[in-house]
Order: structure tokens, then sequence, then C-alpha cells
């Protein structure tokens, strides 16, 4: 006959009470606590709807992966050599702890992103939030901006072009990088510029400009005409987040990219 819950019970009450006077003849005092271990997910909990209880998953596999990594894993396994060594590059400035409040402070780095043989290389500051939360530098509002400037001002595809930044983390509050971060992060943009050997590089905003060329000219001053950076065409003009606050001056950016456009032979 099948027990009933009660005599199951009573049975259970009994075992434990025989255990514990074995041990207390046996000298025993004191039992340790022991914390409990998790329940066990029973089988008809696991349903088509959810499969995934049916197999634990490692610890390692849980975890969200950073949307940087994931592009690093990418270029390192493209058959294109390029690709794979800005993938190098990558997997170095991801574990880069140079400047210790951005690396404390940052979601993940912003590498960089677009074609590796691109002739036109876009540099601006540094990544803000959105971009330190995506891992792709100018994919907000500013971004947009830019997006529109390449795809409807100069006929081009935005994987046409390969677009950085000065700084690969985001400085808290989006303030300005220092010139001790400028500095600590310019190994890594020699090296990607050195692997992608762009014809032309146009820095958006003075704090790119200013940084790439080593001047300290105001960006009023570095607009409107041509220079040169290691053999390279630079072309400074104003940063898109400045347009958003200022749409006047996009007269001024048309009038740049439109000089742009006649060195590379588009316009």
């Amino acid at each position: 006959m099948k027990e009933s819950t009660k005599d199951v019970r009573r049975r259970a009450a009994r075992i434990v009470e025989q255990a514990l006077e074995s041990l207390h003849r046996s000298g025993v005092t004191h039992v340790k606590k022991l914390p409990l271990p998790p329940p066990a997910i029973p089988t008809a909990a696991v349903t088509a709807e959810n499969p995934s209880r049916s197999t634990p998953m490692p610890r390692s596999q849980g975890k969200k992966v950073l949307p940087s990594l994931t592009q690093i894993a990418q270029l390192e396994q493209s058959t294109d050599p390029r690709c794979r060594e800005l993938g190098n590059v990558a997997r170095e400035v991801s574990d880069c702890t140079r400047c210790a409040e951005l690396a404390r402070t940052r979601t993940q780095t912003v590498f960089g992103a677009g074609n590796p043989s691109a002739r036109l290389v876009f540099c601006g500051e540094a990544p803000g939030a959105d971009e330190d939360r995506l891992g792709e530098p100018f994919v907000g509002r500013a971004g947009q901006l830019l997006t529109d400037i390449i795809v409807k001002g100069m006929k081009m595809r935005r994987e046409d072009v390969y677009i950085l930044n000065i700084l690969r983390c985001r400085p808290p509050g989006n303030r300005t990088p220092s010139p001790v971060e400028a500095a600590a992060c310019r190994e890594y943009l020699d090296r990607q510029l050195a692997i992608i050997q762009p014809e032309f590089i146009c820095c958006l905003g003075a704090c790119a400009a200013q940084n790439l060329l080593q001047t300290d000219a105001a960006i009023g001053r570095l607009r409107s005409k041509m220079h040169d950076f290691n053999g390279v065409k630079v072309v400074c003009t104003y940063h898109p987040a400045y347009l958003l606050r200022n749409p006047a001056a996009k007269k001024q950016v048309w009038e740049d990219i439109q000089m742009l456009l006649a060195e590379m032979g588009m316009k």
C-alpha cells in the first residue's frame, strides 16, 4: 500500500531521531549547519518554450559578451590580413590600463570600424555614452549626422570608410581628452593608420585635428586647407556634435567636404 504523506514524514522523523541518538552515543554534541543545495529543476519544467533549462549553461557562457569583444573575434578570424592585424591591436586595446581613470570607468573600449583598406579615414575625439555602450564609434546623434555626410553628401557608404577616435575609451562625462590620455593612446592610433594606409584623413573637431597634426591652432584656422600627415592628405572640419549645437556651421563643413571630394577625384 502506498504510504500517505503523513506516514512518510513520521518515518523520516524517526530516522533523524535515530541518527541523532547514534551521534550522541558517539560523543558528538554539535553538528555544523551546512547550506542546502539549490533545488533541482523538475523535468516537467523543461519545455519546448524553454529548452535551455534542460542542460545547465556554463558560467562563462552565461555572461553577456561585450560587442567590442565580438568585433575583435571577427577581425581575428578574418581571411583579410589587415583585419587580422587590426584584430591583434584591438585585442591589446581591450586590455589597456594606461589611463587608470578611463580603464576604471569605461564599459568597453571602442577601437574603430569600417573598411580596413579604406582610402578615407574619419578621426573624431573620443567615444561618448552610446559608443561606450555599443562598442562602435559614432553611433549616437553625432554619428547619424556623420553617416548623412558620408551617404547623402559624399555619395559613399559608411562601410567604405574607416572611423576611429583619438581615444579608445570614453572620458567620464564626455569631457575633452587630456593631453596625457591622448599621448597614451597615440601608439594605437598610429598603428591603426599604418595598417589601413589611407590616402586621406578627415579630422572632426579641434581635438582630433590638434592631436593628429600636433598643433595648437584653432579649428577655424585649420579648416579650408589641406594638411599633411606622413604623406597622407588631411582635411580638418567641425565635429558633427558641434553642428548639432550650431546648425549654421553646416555650410562650412560642406565646403570642407567638397574640397576633400575634389582631392579624392570624386567631384
